[in-house]
């Protein structure tokens, strides 16, 4: 529902807001309040680290004990990646139906469950459907929580706590690395892919006294609400009036044929999508993901040992986590366009080094080291750059009427680019070897860049609800200098 018509005027009066703002109860320690859901709700973004890049060690006893062929172990690998697809586009509509709030307590339960379901089972057909299961709750994660943070942020700070989750899978997947690295002795597959369950149930149970969207809240159950929501994470009285008044009026003018995925195929929408969605393609295709799960069997393939391939994925993995710790402490203050525009030109070069190496069979002395290098230098770039920004973006661009449904799509897309590359990644090597796959990936992150510069706009110090204004007004477009978007606000 809407706002309450019988106890909330229908246009904002400043001195009615004045009033309410002034009777809500501050919570002292608002900016810790806010730091810590943002906190809380991206350990959802280490579960979807941790999940899908244990497989990086973890395909290596499962390949033992079930016999997999190439063709398996991409199955085995991707089938979480197919879950998350669907997962994506179900929470969607949970997300708009119960809350941001409820909707990550969902997806951190089934994240536990699907961890349970993969330890237990006992062929490779039901490990599969396991990891499909799990994948749900993956691609869940990914669309409820940017978007649950980024509602919660002022937006000074969105960029830096939406990235949270983004330094959150960097530190999942590192643990995944380690884990792999130095237990692989120790602990079954098994045993890796369970212990995922224990941070879920500590989400779950932590989501209980987390404040909700304060922005679904106003559009769902009131303006008193929202208002008391603002109270828990913002400490100045004015910040929280002119937050509710953009809110309350962006919220007004939207109508019916606005809202879910109608409103998505409304023509001022299209420019978010175009960004967002075409973001989000290149994240997924630039060559990432096919590195973090299947470096080590790469490595292999062209000489190293198993150690020696375990340990540059973890080393991978190391470079990720900074690199996106760094995206998150700096976004902000580079921007979302400029930090991408910056980044992907080191990405282009550092695979066409990659191919070399690759092509000439490098695994040993110098020559091995130099592959390591250009490895990392791929990490460092495309982790530093276009990660940081592909699910950060699609948490801030899009209009609060479809949101939810738009996220979905968003998510969706990141999801199923995932599950191309992931699904097609060893069939690729199998038919043009590692020295051309590599070529293909650079001039994949060509075309990134070339995109970005075409159809991405700066976004960075501007509310959600300046968006949302720049889109109705045709001004939702890159420029030089300071964005479009900040001349509309202004």
């Amino acid at each position: 529902m809407r706002f309450n018509a019988s106890a909330e005027p229908t246009s904002v009066e400043p001195g009615w807001i004045a009033k309410k703002v002034a009777a809500i109860d501050i919570d002292p320690g608002a900016h810790r309040v806010l730091r810590l859901a943002a906190l809380v709700a991206a350990v959802c973004g280490g579960l979807y680290g941790y999940d899908t890049g244990i497989i990086a060690g973890a395909l290596l006893s499962m390949t033992r004990e079930f016999s997999l062929d190439h063709r398996m172990q991409e199955i085995v690998t991707a089938s979480i990646l197919a879950g998350a697809v669907i997962g994506a586009l179900g929470t969607g509509w949970l997300s708009e139906r119960i809350g941001r709030r409820r909707t990550v307590m969902v997806v951190t339960a089934m994240f536990v469950l699907g961890a349970i379901a993969c330890f237990a089972a006992p062929t490779v057909g039901l490990l599969i459907a396991a990891r499909c299961f799990l994948g749900f709750a993956v691609g869940g994660s990914t669309q409820v929580v940017p978007m649950y943070i980024s509602e919660l942020a002022p937006q000074d700070r969105r960029g830096n706590l939406v990235t949270m989750f983004n330094v959150a899978i960097g530190v999942g997947i590192l643990l995944a690395n380690i884990v792999g690295f130095a237990f692989q002795d120790i602990w079954s597959w098994r045993t890796m892919v369970v212990v995922a369950a224990l941070p879920a149930a500590f989400v779950f149970v932590a989501m209980f006294f987390m404040p909700g969207s304060p922005r679904w809240t106003a559009e769902n159950v009131g303006f008193d609400a929202a208002l008391e929501l603002l109270g828990r994470v913002r400490s100045s009285r004015r910040d929280i009036r002119r937050e509710i008044t953009e809110i309350h009026a962006v919220t007004g003018s939207a109508d019916d044929s606005e809202s879910g995925w109608r409103g998505i195929a409304q023509p001022w929408v299209r420019p978010a999508l175009i960004a967002a969605l075409g973001v989000a393609f290149f994240t997924q295709c630039g060559g990432l993901e096919m590195m973090i799960y299947y470096a080590p069997t790469f490595l292999l393939n062209v000489g190293f040992g198993p150690s020696s391939a375990l340990l540059a994925s973890l080393g991978v993995a190391i470079v990720y986590a900074v690199m996106t710790l760094l995206g998150c402490l700096f976004v902000d203050r580079i921007g979302r366009r400029r930090l991408m525009l910056i980044m992907i030109p080191g990405s282009v070069l550092s695979l066409i080094g990659l191919s070399a190496m690759f092509a000439m069979g490098a695994s040993g002395g110098w020559q091995g080291w130099l592959t390591i290098l250009f490895l990392l230098l791929f990490m460092m770039f495309n982790a530093g750059g276009i990660q940081v920004c592909g699910w950060l973006l699609g948490a801030e661009m899009f209009p609060l009427a479809m949101r939810g449904q738009a996220t979905s799509l968003h998510a969706a897309t990141l999801w199923g680019s995932n599950l191309i590359v992931t699904g097609t990644a060893l069939s690729l090597v199998h038919a043009i070897g590692l020295g051309g796959t590599m070529v293909v990936y650079a001039g994949v992150n060509v075309l990134s860049f070339l995109f970005v510069l075409r159809f991405v706009p700066e976004t960075a110090g501007t509310s959600l609800e300046d968006i949302e204004t720049a889109l109705r007004n045709g001004r939702f477009r890159p420029t030089r200098g300071h964005s479009a978007i900040d001349r509309a606000a202004a």
